[in-house]
């Protein structure tokens, strides 16, 4: 009897004295730091880096082309998921805990969907205007303006948020599994398990994309040896370099998932995390790719940094000498 009462004693919940509360597994308080060190750093770089990315983008006119408009809305997507997804997301993580109320649960769920699937999206269209400006690089500016650009990120955005507030907010993703639904609603939770078929939709559909956009830019790298110039070389690295970071952050959450759906949810929630904080570490890694391969974006942050962008005539400035 002892023993019993002092196994029921030690179990902590997330919020005492309240029926239904989920059970708290918290970290000892070296994993505690540590984790709450990594994934804040992680929503620190991807807010203030990506809005430099958008700041430069936006104010220096030299850098006002298509694919930059691109980029800068990239940078949206992964500042967004810095703010609203990330900080709460770490502490959920760390804590085991949903500490931050039902409603905004679903706004979270939601926005975590949106705008990863934003920077997914984004992350394409780029890939294709690589594609055409070094595979035919004559006729590049008439075919991929601003215009066009400015359809390929309405669309990505709007597909992005219809899909995911189409699955959450109809209940779509637990046709099926409502047991499984049942038994993970508790006080201080906050999960959202997709069905095998929403799975398989989301995964064939970004296994869709990534094997399209590594396909083009290999094609981009080949038909540059003979055909793009030094800045286009230098382009299509760089997006190959993005290209390699998205599939190490998400393919192997992309495989967890599908497995997950079809094996009644083996992952342990300490390897689900870590797969969670590699996807979101995705959105702090761009800022890091532009700066380091483009001059012209590491001088723009310069600039941005040591406030001459306040300076009247800043927006004229030479950034590729």
């Amino acid at each position: 009897m002892v023993t019993n009462f002092s196994q029921a004693e030690a179990v902590e919940l997330c919020y005492e004295n309240v029926n239904g509360s989920c059970i708290k597994t918290p970290y000892s308080p070296g994993p505690r730091a540590i984790l709450y060190s990594v994934l804040g750093f992680g929503a620190v770089l991807a807010m203030f880096g990506n809005l430099l990315v958008m700041i430069a983008i936006l104010h220096f006119r030299q850098l006002h082309t298509p694919t930059n408009f691109l980029i800068a809305s990239l940078a949206c997507a992964d500042f967004l998921v810095g703010v609203t997804v990330m900080p709460f997301s770490t502490v959920r993580s760390v804590e085991s805990c949903w500490y931050f109320g039902e409603s905004y649960c679903k706004f979270h769920t939601c926005f975590d969907t949106s705008f990863c699937f934003a920077s997914l999206f984004h992350l394409c269209c780029i890939s294709v205007d690589r594609y055409i400006a070094v595979t035919d690089p004559l006729t590049y500016p008439t075919k991929f303006t601003v215009s066009v650009s400015g359809i390929y990120i309405i669309l990505s955005w709007f597909f992005s948020v219809t899909y995911s507030s189409s699955i959450f907010y109809t209940g779509a993703n637990e046709e099926r599994i409502e047991e499984l639904v049942v038994a993970l609603t508790c006080v201080g939770g906050c999960q959202a398990p997709l069905n095998q078929n929403w799975i398989f939709l989301v995964a064939k559909h970004q296994a869709r994309k990534i094997e399209s956009t590594a396909s083009q830019a290999q094609s981009s790298s080949e038909s540059y040896k003979e055909r793009a110039a030094k800045r286009e070389r230098k382009a299509a690295k760089t997006l190959g370099i993005a290209m390699a970071a998205f599939l190490v952050s998400w393919l192997p959450y992309i495989i967890d998932a599908v497995i997950d759906a079809y094996m009644n949810f083996i992952t342990p929630p300490y390897v689900y995390e870590i797969l969670v904080c590699c996807v979101y570490y995705n959105s702090s890694m761009n800022p890091l790719i532009y700066a380091f391969f483009y001059p012209s974006f590491r001088k723009a942050i310069k600039l941005i940094i040591s406030g001459k962008v306040l300076r009247s005539d800043s927006s004229t400035t030479n950034l590729f000498f």
